[in-house]
């Protein structure tokens, strides 16, 4: 099997400027193809860096994918190094010349005089020619192996990727074999109890492998095979995919593409139900998350503040008189909160999500606190309570998986208290 390494190119990766999403998508399309995948590097601008870099990569891959720094600026410099390390002149293309400047009639811009670096490959490199950008690609096949240079934009990446670089793969190195994989999705579990359900499989597993990655709010399982194509893949996996299944059960709550709201939101309109939410601390990332799911099925989302506000919604709450009790109890506000949300838009479900934080707390994940979660469909109430609150981007994440996976729970099966 051959071994691949990714080299992304570019100073404002290291600053933390953008973020490298391109060597992430790659990975999977390598892994897909069955390709090892053993060094990611990301460079700087920096010529010597560079050449360090690309040489080792070189020296311990089959196939070397770069990415950025095929631009006409002084700083692109990927063409210049790929030539110096595979001991190659840089020299003109007329035909990567000829598509630079028609990329620039089409769009009825002058080009500048530097454009024309983009015209320049290795000598002997097999020209890939650009139709979405400025920036031409090329192969060079170096003794030690490939080098395939693609632009940084993720847009012409991927398109030359799908169409030159896969395409190329499969023929040069007779790719025979895939790696197909099948994520499982799990909430309400937690990894280290997730690995003692199915740490038997994940240690004595093969082909397929068993793998465990955790999540804010989610672990998920990855059954990946190698075979000759994806159809026999899943072969392989299906087995192991039904004993994952039978140890976890409802836990598991969607596969690989599959979210939370995706199936929620077809268990809402299958059902033909309407939900409305209240939050607090979450500051509407519920309310989205479910009018994501199915805007049809999401009647009306409240978001409070202030206890000013909560006490507004509450005029719809079962005994209005008695808010200053409910206001003092959180389980019961929580209750009373989805109670009121449900009657304001006239929906089938209420669900509120309250949250009390530690106000001295300056952890980003799992902080102290509580949050409560409440479902009613106007008869009964279930309840969820957590010891944890927050207002960071994984802590919001948690809170409001936990609430719509009670959602879940709910349609699956049916309001039992």
């Amino acid at each position: 099997m051959a071994n691949a390494e990714i080299v992304a190119i570019g100073s404002e990766l290291l600053l933390g400027q953008i973020v490298d999403t391109n060597s992430a998508w790659m990975a999977q399309r390598l892994t897909a193809l069955g390709v090892n995948l053993y060094f990611t590097s990301v460079v700087g601008d920096n010529p010597g860096r560079m050449r360090e870099v690309i040489q080792r990569a070189l020296e311990r891959a089959d196939i070397v994918i770069t990415s950025g720094g095929l631009g006409p600026t002084q700083d692109d410099l990927t063409r210049e190094i790929v030539a110096e390390v595979t001991g190659r002149k840089l020299v003109p293309d007329p035909d990567l010349l000829e598509q630079v400047e028609e990329h620039f009639r089409r769009r009825g811009r002058t080009m500048t005089p530097n454009n024309r670096r983009q015209g320049y490959m290795p000598e002997g490199a097999i020209p890939v020619k650009n139709p979405n950008g400025t920036a031409p690609s090329f192969i060079v096949e170096d003794r030690r192996g490939v080098v395939f240079s693609l632009p940084g934009v993720p847009v012409e990446l991927k398109w030359l990727f799908e169409n030159e670089v896969e395409p190329y793969l499969r023929k040069k190195f007779s790719l025979a074999e895939v790696i197909h994989y099948r994520v499982l999705k799990i909430v309400g579990v937690g990894e280290s109890a997730v690995d003692d359900k199915i740490g038997h499989l994940i240690a004595n597993s093969s082909n397929p492998t068993v793998g465990v990655l955790a999540l804010p709010g989610q672990v998920d399982v990855r059954i990946a095979a190698k075979a000759a194509n994806k159809d026999e893949a899943m072969k392989l996996i299906a087995p192991l995919e039904t004993e994952v299944r039978e140890l976890l059960g409802n836990a598991i709550f969607a596969a690989d593409e599959e979210t939370m709201e995706h199936v929620v939101g077809k268990l809402l309109r299958v059902q033909n139900k309407t939900v409305a939410v209240y939050e607090d601390l979450t500051c509407g990332s519920l309310a989205e998350r479910l009018q994501t799911a199915s805007l049809e099925s999401f009647g009306a989302g409240f978001i409070s503040n202030s206890p000013l506000a909560t006490r507004a919604l509450l005029r719809h709450a079962r005994d209005p008189q008695g808010i200053d009790a409910v206001m003092k109890d959180p389980l019961t506000l929580t209750d009373e909160l989805a109670w009121s949300a449900r009657q304001q838009a006239a929906c089938d479900f209420g669900l509120a999500l309250h949250a009390i934080t530690d106000p001295d707390g300056r952890i980003q994940n799992l902080a102290r606190g509580q949050s409560f979660v409440s479902l009613t469909d106007g008869r009964r109430f279930l309840q969820r309570t957590s010891a944890s609150a927050g207002r960071s981007a994984y802590d919001r994440t948690r809170m409001t998986l936990n609430a719509i996976d009670l959602l879940r729970t709910a349609l699956l099966e049916g309001m039992a208290v």
